[in-house]
C-alpha cells in the first residue's frame, strides 16, 4: 500500500494535510500530500511502497486531530467498467487475507453522497466475491482488518484496509446520533459525541455516573447541561443568559447568573467541568488551566473555537502550552486529547483528565 487515505470535514483538508505530513516525518516516512478544497479527504502518498501500511499501524487514529478515519490504500482505481467493477477491486485487495468487515463508503460531501445508494447496492455482490476469494471472512470478525472501498466519484475509488484496533467504528468516521426532541439546542450533540469518543464504553458507567457534581461554563440555553442531566448528574450552570425551564424543573440544575471567566465553584467536589463558550481559544485554555491548577475538577471537556487560518499549527501550540503550564504547576499526571468531532463546526473538542489511574 502506497497511499494513506484520511477522511476529514470538508474545508479542513489543509489542516488534515499539515498534520499527517508532520506525523509521517516524525516516523521518517517520506511522501507528499494530494488534496483539493472541500473534497473531505486527504491522500498522503508515500515514496516507498508499503509505508502507508506502516503509517496506518503506527499512527494512532485517536491522536490525529483532524482525521475522522484512515486506511492504507492502493493507487486510485479510475474508470471502473460498469459491466465489471468488482474484478479490479479484487485485484487491488489481493494482498489482504481474511479481513473481518467490508465498508463501501464515500467522503462527507453532497456530491459524493449522491453515490450512497449505489454503494449500498454494490456492497452485496462485492462482499460475496470477496468471501469467495478468501479476502473476506464468511462471518464478520471485529479482530481482523477492515476492508475499505471509498468511491470519490462515479467509477473512481480508493481501496485498502484499516486495522480493527486503530479504526473508527463508524463508516467514514461519522457517528449517527439522534437529536433528542426535548434538548434545548443542537449543541447538545457535541457533548454527547465527546463523551462517546473520549470515554471508553466499558468505563462510561463509572466515569459518567449518576450523582456526580458538574459545572457547565457558558451553559445557556442548556445544550451541554442537558447531557449531564440525562446522565443523572447535578449541574452548576453558569451563564448570564436564561436556561431552559425544562432543565430547571429537573431539580438537578442550579443556575448561577455570572461570568464564566470569573466564577468560582462554591463546592470543590466536582468531577466534570464542561465549557462551550464563544471566546478566543487561548483565553478558554487559560481558564481551564486555572481550574486545573486549583484542583477544581477531575475531568474536563471544552471547545476551542477556530477563527485562525493556520488551524492545526495554532491548536497544536495552544495544547503544547497547556501541557507546559500544567507541568510547571506540579500537575505531571494527566491525559489530554483533542479531536475535530463530526458535530463540531469551526472548533475542536479537548478532553483533559487529571490524575488518571496508573496503568498496572
Amino acid at each position: 500500500m502506497i497511499n494513506l487515505f484520511l477522511f476529514c470535514r470538508a474545508g479542513y483538508e489543509k489542516d488534515c494535510a499539515a498534520e499527517i505530513q508532520q506525523r509521517a516525518a516524525e516516523l521518517d516516512i517520506g511522501g507528499f500530500v494530494k488534496t483539493n478544497n472541500n473534497d473531505a479527504y486527504v491522500i498522503f502518498q508515500c515514496f516507498q511502497p508499503g509505508d502507508a501500511s506502516v503509517l496506518a499501524q503506527k499512527i494512532e487514529l485517536d491522536s490525529l486531530i483532524f482525521a475522522r478515519q484512515m486506511f492504507a490504500a492502493k493507487a486510485i482505481l479510475k474508470n471502473l467498467p460498469e459491466q465489471d467493477r468488482i474484478s479490479p477491486i479484487l485485484d487491488a485487495l489481493s494482498e489482504v487475507n481474511k479481513a473481518g468487515e467490508l465498508r463501501v463508503e464515500t467522503p462527507d460531501t453532497n456530491e459524493a453522497k449522491e453515490l450512497s445508494n449505489f454503494c449500498r447496492k454494490f456492497t452485496v455482490p462485492l462482499r460475496q466475491k470477496l468471501k469467495k476469494a478468501g479476502t473476506l471472512l464468511e462471518k464478520e470478525n471485529p479482530r481482523r482488518p477492515i476492508l475499505h472501498v471509498c468511491f470519490v466519484a462515479p467509477g473512481t475509488a480508493y481501496v485498502g484496509f484499516s486495522l480493527s484496533n486503530n479504526s473508527s467504528p463508524y463508516y467514514g468516521g461519522i457517528p449517527r446520533l439522534k437529536m433528542a426532541a426535548d434538548a434545548p439546542s443542537r449543541s447538545t450533540l457535541k457533548l454527547d459525541e465527546a463523551f462517546i469518543h473520549f470515554i471508553p464504553k466499558e468505563e462510561q458507567e463509572e466515569r459518567l455516573s449518576s450523582g456526580m457534581n458538574s459545572v457547565d461554563l457558558g451553559a445557556c440555553p442548556g445544550g451541554w447541561t442537558y447531557q449531564l442531566v440525562r446522565r443523572g448528574m447535578f449541574v452548576a450552570a453558569v451563564d448570564n443568559g436564561p436556561m431552559a425551564e425544562s432543565l430547571m424543573e429537573t431539580g438537578q440544575v442550579k443556575h448561577y447568573q455570572a461570568d464564566g471567566f470569573r466564577f468560582e465553584p462554591p463546592r470543590k467536589n466536582i468531577h466534570w467541568l464542561v465549557c462551550d463558550m464563544i471566546e478566543k481559544p487561548s483565553r478558554v485554555a487559560e481558564l481551564i488551566e486555572a481550574w486545573a491548577i486549583n484542583g477544581w475538577f477531575k475531568e474536563a471537556i471544552f471547545n476551542l473555537k477556530l477563527p485562525m487560518k493556520s488551524r492545526y499549527k495554532d491548536v497544536s501550540t495552544i495544547l503544547a502550552t497547556m501541557e507546559e503550564i500544567l507541568k510547571e504547576n506540579g500537575i505531571n499526571h494527566f491525559e489530554m486529547s483533542c479531536k475535530h468531532l463530526y458535530h463540531d463546526r469551526d472548533e475542536v473538542t479537548v478532553h483533559l483528565r487529571l490524575n488518571p489511574p496508573q496503568a498496572k
